[in-house]
């Protein structure tokens, strides 16, 4: 079972809806013991860094989600590859889940519209777990203001240009991360998600 975790914010009825279309058998949940017991867990997430933190911290859920990365396939969306960071500009003094070392910085981007919003081609590590079986240069789907800066950048599986080389994903081990949404990405963010399931 794949626990996609429910903190009140986030798209996770597509990102679920996603999951049952490749077959899967995927759950919304805030339940610790689901969680604990699930096979792999799923941190979507649409909102800002702070009040996510303190939804998170609140519900008891940090160091569920920290137990869950060290232990099984983990995969982060969006705000959810944000959160896995150590904190963010767009809320200083707030402390991330920390899975990640490095900090979430707000994209340079003169000329262009911030938030950046819409397809993008990324360039993505084709040895990456989620990105097998992929066309070069695919196009995915992108909400966001901020992106990681990781201190190990040997972690950034995936980067797409927008004003400045940005962060698109990030992977190391059982722990996966993409800020694009892949369930709103057509047939390549289906494949994306297929390559997190099989993993």
């Amino acid at each position: 079972m794949i626990a996609i975790i429910d903190y009140g914010r986030g798209n996770l009825f597509s990102v679920e809806k996603a999951f049952e279309f490749l077959g899967a058998e995927a759950k919304i949940t805030n339940d610790i013991t689901e969680i604990n017991n699930a096979d792999k867990v799923v941190l979507p997430g649409v909102g800002a860094f702070g009040d996510c933190m303190e939804t998170l911290t609140k519900s008891g859920l940090v160091p569920v989600l920290k137990k869950a990365a060290a232990e099984k396939p983990f995969l982060g969306i969006c705000l959810g590859l944000q959160l896995m960071f150590e904190g963010s500009e767009e809320s200083p003094g707030v402390a991330g889940l920390g899975i990640f070392s490095g900090m979430i910085k707000k994209i340079q981007a003169k000329d262009l519209k911030i938030p950046h919003m819409g397809w993008n081609n990324i360039f993505a590590e084709e040895s990456a777990t989620l990105f097998k079986k992929l066309p070069q240069r695919p196009y995915v789907y992108f909400v966001h203001s901020y992106h990681a800066v990781p201190v190990d950048k040997n972690i950034i599986t995936a980067w797409t240009e927008y004003g400045e080389k940005v962060t698109a994903a990030v992977g190391k081990g059982n722990v996966q991360a993409t800020q694009f949404h892949p369930e709103k990405s057509g047939d390549i963010g289906l494949q994306i998600l297929r390559n997190f399931i099989d993993s």
